[in-house]
């Protein structure tokens, strides 16, 4: 059984990444937890102008987060009555990256999935700054969804690796996961201008091999020294429905997302990217 975390605020972009969860996942045994933290909702909100109206206006924000939290569920029912699903809802005082951290560890959560985007759709940025939090600082693997993106059956999923880290076996085996529920080819790419492998890296794509080894698997390399222009140019050429990549310091996901280059790389993004962190998690 999957444990999924789905963090909502409302709005189309999250709704469209929860139908797109349902729908992605509808041959798999599944707990889904909808969760809705709504500290930040809090303190902008307009009727909090002194300390004496404190408990007040809290009572009126959690109030109406449980209340949408029901809306939903009773919308997502009429949506996908599926027997595999269970569902389930957490309404909390607290911000959005401390809740999901909180609640991966707490529900054993296997993946969040989320959209790139919430209530504020601009269209010049990719990931909103809550999904940006999310993805660089829960440790738990993430399937951010961009907006309108519905294509739920991936054909070919592109996994970037220098082979330089040792991956952690529960995350490739959820990669594994999803790719076989739609017999997906996984093409493990190497971006290098030599053919040579140290002992470590063979060592660490052995490892890969052994983890997908239920899956299609095609071991691939473009000679560059350009990563991320390489990266995107194979998204482009081989028609690719998910990019996955793992989430850690000097890692292809930090140099393509983070601060450096986010405004030139991540505007082309409009694949699911699901993001490992590389955390030890049992």
């Amino acid at each position: 059984m999957l444990s999924i975390l789905l963090p909502t605020d409302f709005s189309e972009n999250a709704m469209n990444a929860i139908k797109y969860a349902l729908e992605f996942f509808k041959y798999q045994k599944t707990t889904f937890y909808f969760m809705h933290a709504y500290q930040n909702e809090f303190y902008d909100h307009e009727g909090l102008t002194s300390r004496d109206v404190f408990d007040d206006v809290l009572d009126t924000i959690k109030n109406e987060s449980q209340t949408n939290l029901e809306n939903l569920i009773n919308e997502v029912k009429k949506i996908a009555p599926n027997p595999r699903f269970t569902y389930h809802s957490i309404s909390a005082y607290n911000t959005l990256v401390e809740e999901a951290n909180f609640i991966a560890d707490d529900k054993n959560i296997d993946l969040i999935v989320m959209g790139t985007k919430g209530k504020s759709d601009a269209r010049h940025i990719v990931f909103g700054s809550q999904t940006f939090q999310v993805l660089k600082y829960v440790q738990c693997p993430v399937l951010a969804i961009p907006s309108d993106y519905a294509h739920t059956q991936p054909k070919r999923i592109l996994f970037p690796t220098n082979y330089m880290m040792p991956y952690k076996r529960r995350e490739l085996k959820l990669l594994s996961i999803l790719a076989k529920s739609y017999r997906s080819h996984i093409d493990v790419l190497y971006v290098s201008t030599s053919h040579k492998l140290s002992i470590r890296q063979e060592d660490n794509k052995a490892f890969i091999a052994d983890a997908l080894c239920e899956n299609e698997v095609n071991f691939c390399q473009e000679e560059s020294r350009q990563v991320t222009d390489a990266i995107k140019t194979y998204i482009k050429e081989k028609d690719i429905d998910i990019i996955t990549m793992v989430n850690s310091q000097h890692s292809f996901l930090e140099d393509m997302l983070f601060p450096s280059n986010i405004d030139k790389v991540s505007i082309d993004l409009k694949i699911p990217l699901l993001a490992m962190q590389n955390t030890t998690r049992y």
